[in-house]
């Protein structure tokens, strides 16, 4: 169901997560909370808390230096597991060198709202971390709008490796939710909230989600013209 509020969208989200990790030794999984206006530091910092109890060991990484101090501020607990991209890959080129491949695979990495401009770094790290990465409200894709022969490679390549854990998204008039290993569910805005209208196996585009909205109404004026022939043929009889 559609979570309340943040916090029962965060926790929704860990449980999505820890049911995913599982499942691939090398995953690429995606956490999506697109709220308007959404500070996603205090998220991220409480999911890494929230998986450090479960037993996980995740570092978070920012897109900058900058981020990465800010973080280091808000949870100084977690100082020695906080970094930006750049301060990754040295690391890992590091530990390449030192070959302490099994250091590495314990960690899962937490990429925290990487975009476009990242792409190539976001790349490099994936392809020489040998354990879990999780993106939190990542905009990578937007690397592949257009038509020429770099956006078709990235489609086909780096970015098919990654699949949703979560994601809850508010809509013009819906709003759509997926929760791994569930289907992705398509919630129709009422004036009394929001209602279960549609579920489907793939997430879908926005023509899909508008059909099942369009057919679901269909389908309650028909249901209710019924009601009223039902209603009119007893008045008959």
């Amino acid at each position: 169901m559609l979570p309340a509020d943040l916090r029962a969208a965060e926790a929704q989200a860990l449980e999505a997560l820890l049911a995913a990790l599982p499942t691939a030794a090398r995953g690429r999984w995606t956490l999506e909370w697109r709220f308007e206006g959404l500070r996603i530091l205090p998220v991220a910092l409480r999911l890494a808390e929230a998986l450090t109890l479960a037993g996980h060991q995740p570092r978070l990484l920012f897109p900058d230096t900058g981020a990465a101090a800010l973080a280091r501020r808000e949870a100084p607990a977690m100082a020695d597991r906080i970094d930006d991209l750049r301060g990754q890959l040295r690391r890992l080129e590091a530990e390449t060198a030192a070959d302490s491949v099994s250091d590495r695979s314990a960690d899962l990495l937490l990429l925290v709202a990487p975009a476009q401009p990242d792409y190539a770094e976001v790349e490099r790290i994936c392809a020489e971390h040998p354990g879990t990465v999780a993106i939190l409200n990542g905009s990578l894709e937007d690397a592949a709008v257009g038509i020429g022969s770099v956006a078709r490679q990235r489609r086909r390549g780096f970015l098919a490796e990654w699949q949703a854990a979560y994601a809850v998204q508010p809509l013009d008039g819906r709003a759509l939710r997926y929760a791994c290993p569930g289907p992705w569910e398509l919630y129709r805005q009422d004036p009394d909230g929001f209602r279960l209208a549609a579920r489907f196996d793939q997430k879908p585009d926005t023509e899909a989600q508008l059909e099942a909205l369009t057919g679901e109404q269909a389908g309650g004026v028909a249901a209710g013209l019924r009601s009223i022939d039902t209603f009119l043929e007893g008045l008959r009889s």
